[in-house]
């Protein structure tokens, strides 16, 4: 890590090659120090944009900053306070200045923004950097903006700061002032985002019932922001339960390989997840959480769930146990997650609302409480409270962990009990996800389709009934194509970052027909990427 550290300040990107320029994809900007796509000017850069668009916006309230325990993360929150303090943002810190999960973060910025549920003006409002590159592996690093919504800024938004940065990096920085860290420190205020977060959990998820049940419950933090929390969590409701992993190391050491051989703390694979599936017979249900707490990962006694089955019975949970949600409020769900969600949702009468991969569409939803969920494939997700006010307009992976609790707690199943329930009202869906090698022309192709561009009538057997371009919820582009049948679908879209685009699949026919189905999906896409 010592040479990782020292390429961060001591490497110096230049601003005319694209790859080292300042990009925010759909979780802000990525990437390493080493290669000069994360390093201490890209931080300086983009802080100072947030600077000029929070004042471009009208925000005159704090700015609440985070970071993680990745061994970047603590220097660029470092590099992100000096310009803060030096254009006088009042900034509020973890105490000690320690670190600080995302869901933390979010929740904060929305009690700050909305307190006793009276919306404060403009001038008042406080915003959000995280320092984070999620369930990355320990060289890398990424930082995230988020607005007064409290979750993740959208596009325009992204856009505007990304292009403002590289600016300030193709000027050499001249314009971006600077005070020492120990100024810095001492014009931060310090703030408790775990007793606020933690004393406010029964307000979304029914603490009352996972005590009454008195489960025994584990929970592994993977070596991130969760430990405090769920410390916290455990002293503070007197729950039964085990923080199995106390370990914060910047190199993630103890953690087990991915199925790549990459360390990775990704708590939806369950390679990464090793340490807790071995012992997950402790436990009546129990969880881990990636370096930022934003994912969820769910263990009980048949193992790691898939992402995709935990967020329908969550969906069939919360809409047969909140009472105080409006009928009226609607579900959420990316194009690539699971149609068993559009089959509970519809057997409840419930509206979808299906938007392309990002949890930034689902932010306004969330935020404004016309949604009571929002959940992605790549095990993140957020709800209302109780009585339908907002909680997170981030992904909060703590959140959703006691979930799985109180679904325990109030029904006896475990979550992966619940889940073959939903089996057997809905059928069993197989899904996949295959990764095909992808020509810079057929990139660019994507691009250019449309509901026309598929003139078969059939995909592995069965009659096409849609083919979207476009989300519908929101219209928004997706970035490529999902074509539909009656019994499965499929969905392709190019990588930002590599040359290969990626095909997700889903049947209710079997996994024979799944391995159909994307054997189809792949000629029908070499067919369309042609002209």
């Amino acid at each position: 890590m010592k040479a990782i550290l020292q390429a961060f300040y001591a490497e110096k990107p230049d601003a005319s090659v694209a790859k080292e320029q300042v990009a925010f994809g759909t979780s802000g900007h990525r990437g390493r120090a080493t290669e000069r796509t994360f390093n201490a000017s890209h931080i300086y850069a983009i802080t100072q944009a947030v600077v000029d668009y929070r004042l471009d916006a009208g925000y005159q309230g704090p700015l609440f900053l985070g970071f993680d325990t990745h061994a970047l993360s603590r220097p660029a929150w470092e590099c992100a306070l000096q310009v803060l303090a030096a254009n006088k943002v009042p900034v509020l810190v973890e105490r000690d200045y320690g670190y600080t999960a995302t869901p933390l973060v979010s929740h904060a910025i929305l009690q700050h923004n909305c307190p006793e549920g009276q919306p404060l003006p403009t001038a008042a409002l406080a915003d959000g950097l995280i320092i984070t590159p999620s369930h990355n592996p320990p060289e890398d690093g990424g930082i995230k903006y988020n607005p007064h919504h409290g979750g993740p800024a959208d596009t325009e938004a992204t856009t505007w700061i990304e292009q403002r940065a590289n600016a300030y990096l193709l000027r050499g920085l001249r314009e971006v002032p600077l005070v020492s860290l120990e100024e810095a420190q001492g014009h931060a205020e310090e703030y408790d985002f775990t007793a606020h977060y933690v004393a406010q959990l029964g307000k979304v998820v029914d603490i009352a019932a996972i005590q009454k049940a008195n489960l025994t419950l584990g929970a592994d933090p993977m070596g991130g922001t969760a430990l405090p929390v769920w410390q916290a969590v455990a002293s503070h409701y007197g729950l039964n339960l085990d923080v199995v992993n106390t370990q914060v190391d910047a190199g993630f050491s103890f953690m087990p390989p991915d199925h790549d051989g990459k360390i990775r703390m990704d708590c939806s694979s369950a390679a990464a997840m090793a340490n807790l599936l071995n012992i997950k017979d402790r436990f009546n249900v129990a969880f881990g959480n990636d370096p930022d707490a934003d994912r969820h990962g769910i263990v009980d006694v048949n193992g790691l769930m898939n992402p995709n089955h935990f967020l329908a019975v969550c969906i069939d949970y919360l809409i047969t146990h909140r009472p105080e949600w409006s009928a009226s409020l609607k579900i959420g769900k990316t194009l690539v997650s699971s149609s068993m969600i559009d089959r509970v949702v519809a057997s409840h009468q419930r509206e979808l609302y299906e938007v392309p991969v990002g949890f930034k569409w689902f932010v306004d939803g969330l935020h404004e409480g016309w949604l009571a969920f929002g959940g992605e494939e790549s095990a993140g997700a957020s709800l209302l409270t109780l009585d339908g006010k907002p909680w997170s307009t981030d992904k909060d992976g703590i959140a959703l962990c006691l979930l799985a609790a109180e679904i325990l707690a109030v029904t006896g199943k475990t979550p992966s009990e619940y889940y073959r329930t939903l089996t057997e009202r809905f059928g069993e869906p197989f899904y996949k996800r295959v990764d095909t090698a992808c020509t810079p022309e057929e990139k660019a192709a994507f691009k250019k389709l449309d509901s026309e561009s598929v003139t078969a009538q059939a995909l592995a057997g069965d009659a096409i009934t849609a083919v979207l371009v476009a989300a519908p919820g929101n219209g928004a582009s997706i970035g490529g194509i999902k074509v539909t049948t009656e019994n499965g679908w499929f969905a392709a879209r190019p990588s930002g970052t590599e040359s290969l685009y990626k095909v997700y699949a889903e049947s209710f026919k079997g996994p024979e027909h799944l391995d159909e189905l994307i054997e189809s999906a792949t000629a029908l896409l070499a067919d369309v990427l042609k002209g």
